[in-house]
């Protein structure tokens, strides 16, 4: 990738034992990841100590500021021990679910498994579905035999397959009663504030009640502000918290409870992660295209960032090269709009994990070049009352004008960043290279649509800001002398939480 080729939509890169070096996670940022994805459901907290020291490593010796979502487990549902080998389930026979651990996977006849949730048994009526092994294999309850600790629950098998242990278990008809975050999950989230995580996922979103648990909790341990509530276009990166540490919530749609709550959740959230994998599941399958544009749309519409995810490139899993339809199916996201696209298994277990980023960079550099050529992303103004008026309008304002002079690029200069995240909100299809000095959130921006963060200590006067421009942008050859950009900061420079003046600059032009 040229160094003039900054990244639109951003990329975000799943690790694990294929990508857990200091050497590979380096060339991944080369690549054009900017965002590393932690799995809580797989490995050990030693395990995640040294994937973070190898992340800031990593940046390190690229200069590229880079972003850690922790992605929290959820109540995820599995099945138990199952003898070696697994158990055929054969169409139109029978299998048992039991509150009791069964030993050693020993098998009867019928078939009976224990799970990680032996209470479902309990709240699984009759008629409803039973989805196991990512929907691989297909039960209908049949009846509930048995009270108390000797429940079971006895189901028809209406798709067969191999069942092995530790397959998860979907209930898309099924309102369970487990609480959303598991006591690991809570470990997880005390863990990812002493590790200064910059985002946190919450998996299994079912309604706002489950994301306010997970923000009580940040704020107990100091990582949310207590006046930070619902955040709005600013994302929640306003000067009135920019002493607080703040890890913001990407809130991952995989449920149908949460297409029914989708409005109310999106509103809850910081970020929104469309997660097509047990959306796939517990959806049917031909919906998930539709719900994912109707996800994308609101969140834009709501100027929260919005991520899709799960299988974009899968194939690359293997094989070097991704399919014809995969391609499209990350060139769509883009042209809808996303803040960012991520890998998972192509990087985390992959053959090829420097190769499926460069080919998602790829994409995204050539699905850019044509939104720039034949029409650009849409923005949404909405107008805001009260402390984000100005920002609004502001970004509004520097939308326009950019496309009006057309500017190579949008600089900013930010102290908490909100109103950068406003600009970014409005689409524009040229980078936004935003400095600052707060490290924290330069990481943070590292996630959002057109923003390429940089470091710069703090500017004396808005005049010593520009004279600065000039000398980086002509020295590293981002641009030649004339060309057109537009300047974003607050005046005076050093005045925090007032973003207050817009600057049309050609490059080289002395601003004395």
């Amino acid at each position: 990738m040229k160094k003039t080729d900054f990244l639109i939509t951003k990329i975000i890169a799943t690790l694990g034992p294929a990508s857990n070096s200091v050497e590979i996670i380096t060339q991944l940022i080369q690549a054009g990841a900017r965002v590393f994805r932690i799995n809580f459901s797989h490995g050990k907290f030693s395990e995640y100590d040294q994937l973070i020291e190898n992340i800031r490593e990593a940046e390190k010796n690229t200069g590229e500021f880079v972003a850690i979502l922790g992605d929290i487990s959820g109540p995820k549902i599995r099945v138990g021990k199952i003898k070696e080998g697994g158990i055929f389930l054969k169409k139109n026979t029978e299998i048992v679910f039991s509150k009791k651990e069964v030993p050693n996977g020993e098998t009867f006849d019928p078939p009976v498994v224990s799970t990680t949730y032996p209470a479902f048994i309990d709240e699984v009526k009759p008629g409803e579905r039973i989805l196991l092994d990512d929907g691989n294999i297909e039960l209908a309850c049949i009846r509930r035999d048995g009270y108390g600790e000797d429940a079971t629950l006895v189901c028809l098998v209406k798709e067969e397959n191999l069942l092995t242990s530790s397959k998860g278990i979907n209930l898309p008809d099924t309102n369970l009663s487990l609480p959303s975050m598991t006591e690991k999950d809570f470990l997880c989230v005390e863990y990812a504030v002493k590790q200064n995580l910059d985002f946190l996922a919450l998996s299994f979103v079912r309604s706002r009640k489950d994301i306010l648990v997970l923000k009580d909790k940040l704020r107990e341990m100091g990582a949310r502000p207590h006046e930070l509530g619902i955040t709005g276009h600013d994302f929640g990166f306003s000067t009135a918290y920019e002493d607080t540490p703040y890890i913001p919530i990407i809130s991952k749609i995989e449920k149908p409870q949460a297409i029914q709550n989708l409005e109310e959740i999106i509103e809850e959230s910081d970020g929104v992660m469309v997660a097509r994998g047990d959306l796939g599941v517990e959806m049917d399958l031909a919906e998930v295209a539709i719900l994912q544009k109707q996800i994308v749309h609101l969140c834009r519409k709501e100027g929260k960032p919005v991520i899709v995810a799960t299988q974009m490139l899968q194939s690359m899993i293997l094989d070097p090269t991704p399919t014809r339809a995969e391609v499209s199916d990350v060139a769509n996201a883009i042209i809808d709009g996303v803040d960012a696209i991520m890998l998972s298994g192509e990087t985390a277990v992959g053959k090829y994990p420097v190769a499926v980023v460069k080919m998602m960079s790829r994409i995204g550099v050539k699905t850019h070049g044509f939104i720039r050529k034949f029409g650009h992303v849409m923005p949404h103004f909405v107008k805001k009352e009260g402390l984000l008026t100005r920002k609004a309008a502001m970004s509004h304002g520097v939308a326009d004008i950019t496309r009006d002079i057309d500017a190579r690029y949008v600089i900013t200069w930010i102290h908490s960043g909100g109103s950068t995240m406003m600009i970014s909100q409005q689409r524009i299809e040229v980078p936004i290279i935003a400095f600052g000095e707060r490290i924290s959130r330069l990481r943070q921006m590292a996630l959002l649509y057109g923003v390429n963060p940089r470091y710069l200590i703090q500017p004396i006067s808005g005049s010593s800001f520009i004279a600065d421009l000039n000398i980086f942008l002509l020295r590293d050859e981002l641009l030649e002398a004339g060309d057109p950009i537009v300047i974003v900061a607050s005046d005076p420079i050093t005045k925090r939480g007032l973003t207050n003046r817009i600057v049309i600059h050609y490059v080289g032009e002395s601003m004395e």
